[in-house]
């Protein structure tokens, strides 16, 4: 086994992540509150009482989360030119306090068929998170055929999405929630109705084919969750970002229907006034929205008609977001800073306690994923020491230029926001270490 490195630190780099000696890691505080300390033996916690001649690491003032779960990122492999790959994806959700991810299905080729999922197990091997591979709805995303559903089921995917693509099939919407309610699945849906906001579509207000405006995202909203209705099957929203989407769930919700939702870091964050200023990083689907929106989905996700983060992390290369903005790809990289913004626009304002934010950002996510008897655990012996270790009153300043992602389309460049990550564990492997562990 590969002890702690002295004063060696371990950096987040791309598939490295090092088993650790006995840990007693000590003063910490839960998101309740609560006091404690917490013994790492192996891939579990354990009582630290148990441990013989641990290491020790005084961590006053230092707060323990289960690690984040993230129902949506972009891995972006396999792709002939990836603008990430599962590598550093996963070494930048681990920096960013993340120890599951669910890899969304927009590869090339598309993850439409069990050997596609079993080509995504085998890259994500060894690498610095868990990868759980999102299916595609529809064959090639071509929204016009249901992909291999069962196929995919069949080698353990519960999850399914067109992300990037709305079905505006209805009735291939339903066909697909039949299909996966059969086996308890969730399909999450992209909702932009392409014939209200077509593929240009980028900004909530204008007068030419860039438009997309709310009703685009919330009559897809409102679809979907009468479909849920109808057939019994879990609906899950992708990146929600209107006050018009929100009452909907609201709605649905208090009917029973089988719904749930997700707010990006970004919309929480920014406002559509960036826009004016042509800059491509600030291009994503759905658009940033008014600052009405803005406090909607923030005080939605504090009352749980929002059930998860999702950081959509979306990297592209250069080139794609080099050019005028129409014709830029959509999206930005997310998992770094996602816990950073949710501490600046839930805690700060008092809309979230530290409670709410390990429920949003692990617990939830791990229960929606299907994957909370690995993931989203009480940080108690006997559970897999799956954690972050964070400092609540760390800031930095964004440079977007020593990212571990390959992307460098990201929104927050050059702002002030914390920066609360010391340390990840994924199952008793350290991750991530920003100089905690090894400098200790």
């Amino acid at each position: 086994m590969f002890g702690i490195l002295g004063t060696r630190t371990l950096e987040a780099c791309p598939g490295k992540g090092y088993d650790v000696e006995d840990l007693l890691i000590a003063n910490l505080r839960l998101p309740s509150g609560e006091g404690t300390n917490l013994g790492i033996h192996g891939t579990r916690l354990v009582d630290p009482d148990a441990l013989e001649r641990p290491r020790v690491i005084d961590a006053d003032g230092l707060m323990a989360m289960p690690g984040l779960v993230d129902l949506h990122t972009h891995l972006r492999e396999p792709s002939p030119f990836p603008a990430e790959t599962i590598a550093t994806g996963t070494a930048a959700a681990a920096r960013g306090g993340f120890t599951a991810v669910f890899a969304m299905a927009n590869t090339d080729p598309v993850t439409d068929t069990a050997a596609a999922v079993r080509h995504i197990r085998d890259l994500a091997t060894g690498q610095s998170a868990d990868v759980i591979p999102v299916g595609a709805i529809t064959r090639g995303l071509n929204g016009a055929e249901l992909s291999d559903i069962t196929g995919m089921h069949s080698v353990g995917v519960t999850h399914f999405s067109d992300d990037g693509r709305c079905v505006m099939d209805a009735g291939l919407m339903r066909q697909a929630l039949v299909e996966v309610g059969a086996f308890g699945g969730v399909i999450a849906q992209h909702c932009q109705d392409h014939n209200l906001a077509g593929a240009q579509a980028c900004v909530p207000e204008s007068t030419d084919e860039t438009f997309w405006p709310w009703s685009a995202e919330a009559t897809i909203v409102a679809r979907d969750v009468q479909l849920a209705l109808d057939t019994g099957a879990h609906v899950h929203i992708c990146h929600i970002s209107t006050a018009e989407s929100v009452d909907v769930v609201r709605w649905a919700k208090a009917r029973g229907i089988p719904v749930t939702a997700e707010a990006t870091p970004h919309h929480l964050l920014l406002g559509s006034d960036l826009l004016r200023s042509g800059d491509t990083r600030f291009k994503v689907n759905p658009p940033l929205r008014s600052d009405d929106d803005r406090q909607a989905v923030r005080q939605a996700l504090a009352d749980r008609t929002i059930d998860v983060v999702g950081t959509d992390h979306a990297p592209h290369l250069p080139a794609d977001k080099q050019k005028p903005f129409p014709d830029a790809k959509p999206g930005m990289v997310g998992l770094e800073w996602a816990l950073g913004v949710v501490i600046e626009t839930m805690v700060t304002t008092g809309l979230l306690d530290w409670a709410g934010v390990a429920d949003r950002m692990s617990e939830a996510p791990a229960r929606i994923g299907q994957i909370s008897e690995s993931q989203g655990r009480p940080l108690v012996p006997g559970q897999p020491a799956t954690l972050v270790l964070i400092d609540p009153t760390r800031r930095a300043v964004v440079d977007k230029d020593t990212a571990v992602t390959l992307g460098r389309n990201n929104p927050y460049d050059g702002m002030n926001l914390p920066d609360p990550v010391l340390a990840t564990f994924w199952a008793g492997r350290l991750t991530y270490d920003n100089g905690l562990i090894s400098a200790s």
